[in-house]
């Protein structure tokens, strides 16, 4: 059981990624990965395996974020692993949106967008440095991540 909703979550962000790779300025690109649909979506699965582990004794009872030993507990239960891993899926979707609509924004090439997006989608804060560096060498933006005021 555990197994299959770990193959759900991972396929149900594919479609999203593909979006945002290939067709980032398409009109359901923008409605289906750049609304809180799908990170809304992804918070309320993360919710629910949170209280599975907190409320209904889903994990183990050293489980907890006070000590790496407390951390390696929490993920030593199925269901604490499936919190992570969805807590990774949403931030890392979250992340790269924001990637593909900045780049859009500076201008930045989508052969360099490309490789940041995938590795934000397999390695997170990797393809996040990627972008960054990327968007600072480029001449395109500097190190501010602030949007101009309209």
């Amino acid at each position: 059981m555990y197994d299959t909703m770990f193959t759900v979550l991972n396929v149900s962000v594919v479609p999203a990624w593909l979006l945002l790779i290939l067709a980032p300025g398409w009109t359901w690109t923008q409605r289906l990965v750049h609304t809180a649909l799908i990170p809304l979506v992804l918070s309320a699965i993360y919710l629910a395996f949170l209280t599975l582990g907190i409320g209904f004794g889903q994990s183990d009872p050293e489980a907890g974020m006070s000590s790496l030993a407390a951390v390696q507990a929490l993920f030593s239960h199925p269901v604490g692993l499936l919190t992570g891993w969805v807590h990774f899926l949403a931030f890392d979707l979250f992340v790269g949106a924001w990637i593909a609509r900045d780049a859009r924004r500076i201008g930045l090439s989508r052969w360099i967008v490309t490789p940041a997006l995938i590795l934000t989608f397999l390695f997170g804060p990797v393809g996040l440095l990627i972008h960054l560096l990327a968007r600072k060498f480029s001449g395109k933006a500097g190190w501010s991540l602030a949007e101009p005021e309209s």
